[in-house]
């Protein structure tokens, strides 16, 4: 069980299956992951055990002439064997290089088999890999830095200049890495962390959280099995592997013996017609990604497995998918898109079921081995239908952020329960989860609270809408009002009169804006997340007139 050790609490996770205390809707949600729908006590057993290069070494030995990566941009391609032999001799040597288990390795480059093997080769030797975005500026290259205490960096050209003088050791992934004899993977324990990943720094300074084997293999395992992944699948994607969601579909490939077929960067017309090529089964993307590809006109439909090709599922993730993007989708695809949920710290957690419905503007169910609760401000379960915090417990969530000690008590308690900080909801009818907001975006107008996120969906109900962002600005008479940016759907009419008595339709007068912005496109990071707080700084178009403040009801 937890203890603490220098400051943070060390993993120890017990088995989900053995409490005792698992309602009967979340057995229910579950067994729809598991594909059964008989309602008993299940064991995960299989959700844990072993570590990541081990994993990954038996997968080799089972398909040594599977393919397992291709960069269609690059022209290359390794095979489960080739990875592991190439992985094993890195591995061998940063042992000759005073690399000992526990010591951090950086990988700070965009999407590479270079970047794969350096990944594989850093856990085979006991490391722990600390996941750097190349896009980050000097001085945020140079935190992360100092803050993980790194001993080796690999990275590409440009990021390596930064790293030099400040990191031991500094391996360019843009030329070939360097060989030694063959390691097997090290010998250590499966609640050793294996990587050191920053929350994105959206609401604040990135923190490091420890992620051990455990954790991402519980979160591997949940997701491919609920999903109904196979070696035959082909995971088709053009996410930055410094991030969860990218790295996520190649650990898939790496745990199940298929293949991740990676683009180096994203352009809709090469990203179809190279998905369509490398006869994917499996599309990992983010709704920006989505929206790009369907108003690019690109011929999205023709990967769909019921028209012909090879698709059987669609994900999208990282951000909030509308609910008008999700019909869009469902009538281009033939079948809705399967929205999920996750977090840096917790890995996925709540999936739309693969055999089911998939219901707009949900996340759908726990995962298996995932609980979820929904608490007010005093910590009891809200209702559904009830704003609350999104709460959830399983082998898949970290126990501790690196070196921050009072940031782990305040985001995870003595049961394991996370914080995640997101306000979300249950339908009521099908027990879904729906996220309405964050609470570090709590507006509060009048002495009301309003969560931007449910006014969000309302306004993208609209058909004239394609996107909205709302947060809260100041206000003499208010203390905050609600402000909403919108992007209009191409030749898209709209006025603030049409769009508040839409909203006023919907929801309180409290919650809706009073203050209105028409803009080409929303502030976003790498992973389509929006960045709020650069709405509050400066609109990206004028503000329209301003609307008629409604009464506080």
């Amino acid at each position: 069980m937890r203890g603490l050790v220098g400051g943070v609490r060390q993993s120890g996770v017990t088995a989900v299956g053995s409490r005792d205390n698992i309602d009967v809707s979340t057995l229910r949600a579950w067994m729809r992951h598991v594909g059964s729908g008989e309602v008993s006590r299940p064991t995960f057993e299989w959700l844990e055990g072993g570590t990541l290069p081990q994993q990954f070494a038996e997968t080799a030995i089972r398909f040594p002439h599977r393919r397992a990566l291709a960069f269609p941009q690059e022209g290359v391609e390794q095979t489960h064997g080739e990875l592991d032999d190439a992985a094993g001799r890195l591995a061998g040597w940063l042992l000759t290089r005073n690399f000992v288990p526990g010591d951090r390795a950086i990988l700070c480059g965009y999407n590479s088999l270079a970047f794969v093997i350096a990944y594989m080769a850093v856990l085979r030797a006991g490391g722990v890999v600390v996941l750097v975005d190349p896009a980050l500026a000097a001085p945020e290259l140079a935190h992360l830095v100092d803050d993980s205490g790194a001993v080796v960096a690999f990275a590409d050209s440009a990021s390596g200049a930064t790293f030099r003088g400040s990191v031991a050791t500094v391996i360019s992934l843009d030329e070939p890495l360097p060989k030694g004899l063959v390691a097997e993977p090290a010998a250590f324990d499966e609640d050793a962390t294996a990587i050191l990943a920053y929350t994105s720094g959206t609401t604040g300074t990135p923190k490091g959280v420890l992620l051990t084997h455990t954790n991402v293999l519980a979160s591997v395992r949940a997701v491919t099995r609920s999903w109904r992944w196979t070696p035959d699948d082909v995971v088709f994607h053009a996410l930055p592997l410094t991030h969860q969601h990218g790295l996520g579909g190649v650990n898939a490939a790496l745990v199940t013996g298929s293949c991740a077929t990676v683009m180096r960067s994203f352009d809709p017309g090469t990203f179809v017609a190279s998905a369509v090529e490398s006869r994917a089964t499996v599309l990992l993307a983010v709704p920006a990604m989505y929206e790009r590809l369907l108003g690019a006109g690109v011929g999205l439909e023709a990967l769909m497995a019921s028209r012909g090709g090879t698709l059987r599922l669609a994900v999208s993730g990282s951000a909030p998918l509308s609910q008008e993007l999700f019909r869009r989708l469902a009538d281009c695809l033939g079948e809705p898109v399967l929205e999920r949920y996750g977090t840096t710290e917790s890995g996925l957690d709540v999936s739309n079921p693969y055999d089911g419905p998939r219901l707009p503007g949900c996340i759908g169910l726990p995962l298996p081995g995932v609980e979820v609760r929904i608490v007010g401000p005093d910590g009891t379960s809200v209702r559904s239908g009830e704003n609350g915090e999104l709460l959830v417990r399983g082998p898949q969530v970290a126990d501790a952020y690196w070196m921050n000690p009072q940031a782990t008590v305040e985001a995870i308690d003595e049961d394991g329960w996370f914080r995640t900080g997101d306000i979300a909801q249950s339908d009521s009818d099908s027990g879904y989860v729906r996220i309405t907001g964050r609470i570090k975006e709590l507006i509060i107008t009048g002495g009301y609270n309003v969560y931007p996120r449910e006014v969000e969906l309302v306004l993208e109900t609209h058909p004239a809408v394609l996107e909205a962002a709302v947060a809260g600005v100041a206000s003499d008479q208010w203390g905050e009002e609600v402000m909403a940016w919108i992007v209009p759907v191409a030749g898209g009419q709209l006025d603030t009169a049409e769009l508040l008595a839409h909203a006023k339709a919907r929801l309180a007068s409290y919650k809706c804006p009073k203050q209105w912005a028409f803009v080409e496109r929303l502030p976003r990071n790498s992973l389509g997340k929006l960045l709020r707080k650069e709405l509050r700084i400066s609109p990206l178009a004028s503000r329209s007139d301003r609307a008629a403040s409604p009464v506080h009801e």
